[in-house]
């Protein structure tokens, strides 16, 4: 996070050339949304003077309560390397406030920060998260539109000729690292046409508005390739779909909270309550991490996503996995999101999750050690793992029966997106598809 002022944000703008600012924001479903002004303007976008019409804005307000304001983060100022040419273009992402100067309970990044502060007033100062999002690249049509013909026939960390997405995965990293970000690592996923580029960790607001401009990045960038960049959790049937495991871990000061040197396999205390407190409500927050219909043909067994409530640190099967990483970088993977999730609102759901199980120091069940696949389900059972919800609507029946998850999101979220969500499932049910087609048409 770099501390910019108003100075530093004026002067860099008439060093560089920028002519338009965009002020960009995130809705309930997580789609970014901006208003873009001349740079003319910057004074008044600055004082957080901008505003616009809330009630066009999915989940946010009714028409007579749609006026909202644009208030900056200056930290986040960063040009799009992309808009060269008559003038550059520059971001800020901003909070989203009310008419009465009050963060709006319907912005899910001020919603986040609200979970922050109950945090901090456990006696934690930070919470890091570090992200990991898959992607597909698809070829696109003689008129522009996507396909779901794949670009490659790559595998994992395969090299070209066979991976022909690594241009433009090599020019995605490019764009992200004259935007500031620290890439870690880069390579082909297990699917065809499959990727994965992995950023380095962030407190948790920073981390979710990497993510956001992550995905703008990558869709422009695939755009000017001629391909098609998707975050869609599974587009094509019998092959791995995209997750974004959560890398997380919380601190007070300095010190990793995660972390006991003491203890036999060096997780703390509070570490173990955090875990408890993800797995009890990991049913209740599914809907949140997996919030389309389609995200559940990505979490069936067979394809390294998980569909099992339970933890390990050592196989890769279970919902939360322990990554061998000791000391400062102790942190615990959530594996079951996806990149269609809203990450401000994911992080805030797992993070609150994580607080009640340690407020309420609940006990840590055994790890599950073996291919949990592989186990039936009276095994299963003998060892107490649950199964995730399988479709959107147990998923969202679960988040109807759990009050924590409901508190992560505030009561204007909670009832724009259930609402919502319910809508699309409605909507999914009715449709008859061409499997059915297929399946029933001749033989009844």
């Amino acid at each position: 996070m770099k501390n910019f002022t108003r100075e530093d944000i004026k002067r860099i703008a008439e060093e560089e050339n920028v002519r338009y600012l965009r002020l960009q924001f995130s809705d309930i479903l997580g789609t970014i949304k901006n208003v873009e002004v001349p740079i003319s303007q910057v004074d008044k976008a600055l004082d957080g003077e901008m505003m616009f019409d809330g009630s066009s804005i999915e989940g946010f307000v009714r028409i007579e309560e749609s006026d909202m304001y644009l208030v900056p983060d200056l930290s986040t100022w960063t040009i799009f390397p992309w808009t060269a040419g008559k003038g550059k273009v520059a971001r800020l992402i901003c909070d989203i406030y009310d008419v009465d100067g009050k963060p709006f309970e319907g912005d899910p990044r001020s919603n986040l920060k609200r979970v922050l502060k109950e945090m901090e007033e456990m006696g934690y100062s930070a919470f890091n998260l570090g992200p990991e999002p898959e992607f597909f690249l698809f070829k696109l049509d003689e008129k522009g539109n996507p396909t779901t013909e794949l670009n490659d026939q790559g595998g994992y960390f395969d090299l070209a000729p066979t991976d022909l997405g690594e241009n433009c995965r090599r020019d995605i990293v490019l764009e992200l690292e004259d935007m500031g970000f620290e890439i870690e690592a880069s390579h082909h996923e297990v699917a065809q046409g499959q990727h994965e580029i992995d950023f380095k960790y962030e407190d948790a607001i920073s981390a979710c508005d990497n993510i956001q401009t992550f995905k703008l990045v990558v869709k422009t960038v695939a755009r000017k390739h001629n391909l098609h960049a998707t975050f869609m959790p599974k587009p094509l049937y019998g092959i791995n779909g995209n997750g974004m495991h959560f890398n997380v871990s919380l601190f007070k000061g300095k010190e990793n909270a995660f972390y006991d040197e003491n203890d036999e396999i060096g997780l703390s205390q509070d570490m173990r309550y955090f875990m408890a407190g993800i797995l009890k409500h990991a049913r209740g927050f599914t809907a949140i991490c997996n919030p389309l219909v389609n995200s559940y043909k990505r979490l069936v067994p067979g394809y390294e996503a998980p569909s099992y409530i339970a933890w390990s640190g050592k196989n890769r099967s279970p919902l939360l996995r322990i990554p061998s990483s000791r000391g400062l970088s102790t942190r615990a993977e959530v594996r079951s999101v996806d990149p269609s999730a809203n990450p401000y609102l994911a992080l805030a759901a797992i993070l609150m999750a994580g607080l009640e199980g340690i407020k309420h120091r609940t006990d840590l069940p055994s790890p599950v050690n073996e291919n949990i696949y592989e186990m039936t389900r009276e095994e299963r059972e003998a060892v107490g793992v649950e199964d995730l919800p399988s479709t959107l609507y147990t998923a969202l029946k679960a988040l109807r029966e759990d009050r924590v998850i409901q508190d992560a999101l505030g009561p204007h979220i909670y009832r724009q997106f259930h609402g919502n969500k319910s809508v699309e499932w409605d909507m999914y049910r009715s449709q008859v598809s061409e499997w059915e087609i297929n399946q029933y048409l001749n033989q009844y």
